[in-house]
């Protein structure tokens, strides 16, 4: 398994270096998409190559958020067509070769109700859902250029950038994110939290 892991970390790496920019694009959205390569290999290896001068970070940070918008975009139009009865049998027929099920979709789908485009925003950070969060707001008709683009640029962008950064500060030892990746998603999360509360409570404030 290790031996795998090392390949498939070498074989990124070696298309990175041939493909460059472009190359995150493709590999990151293939992460979303929930397909072989996984974004927390990509990102803190492309994080390790800005450390090593291969790449920039805002160049690697952009590519990464495109790729990231674009997958999310393509998982958003099939919740326009396929209804919610149709979408809980396609997870419990097929859910599992990617890893997702119906409790899943349950949890996604209480948290969207209750947190509406903020759910995308902080969805691609929680275990489950996120496999799922683009689909729901398709499904919920979410207004894709005022609200789902937004926040679905914003929470890519914010996770890439965490993972972007942890592979540029560790160094050689960037694959120590994929290890730690789920304590990340929970720091980035509390994070992303902890910003809209400060937001809201801003507003509150020039408000009173």
């Amino acid at each position: 398994m290790g031996d795998l892991a090392a390949n498939l970390s070498q074989w990124v790496a070696d298309a990175l270096y041939f493909f460059g920019y472009p190359g995150v694009a493709v590999f990151v959205a293939l992460g979303y998409l929930h397909l072989p390569v996984p974004t927390v290999l990509v990102l803190p290896l492309s994080g390790f190559l800005v450390g090593q001068g291969r790449f920039s970070f805002v160049p690697v940070l952009v590519a990464s958020t495109v790729g990231g918008g674009v997958a999310s975009l393509i998982m958003y139009l099939p919740g326009l067509w396929v209804g919610e009865e149709n979408l809980y049998r396609l997870v419990r027929r097929f859910g599992r070769f990617v890893f997702v099920h119906e409790s899943d979709l349950n949890k996604a789908s209480k948290m969207f109700d209750r947190h509406g485009g903020k759910a995308v925003l902080i969805g691609h950070l929680v275990p489950g859902v996120s496999a799922l969060i683009s689909v729901l707001a398709g499904l919920k008709r979410m207004p894709i250029h005022r609200r789902f683009l937004f926040y679905t640029i914003l929470g890519t962008a914010l996770w890439n950038g965490a993972l972007i950064g942890l592979g540029w500060i560790l160094g050689a030892e960037w694959t120590l994110v994929k290890e730690y990746a789920s304590i990340v998603k929970y720091v980035v999360l509390a994070a992303v939290v902890g910003g809209i509360f400060w937001f809201v409570w801003r507003r509150w404030r020039a408000r009173g």
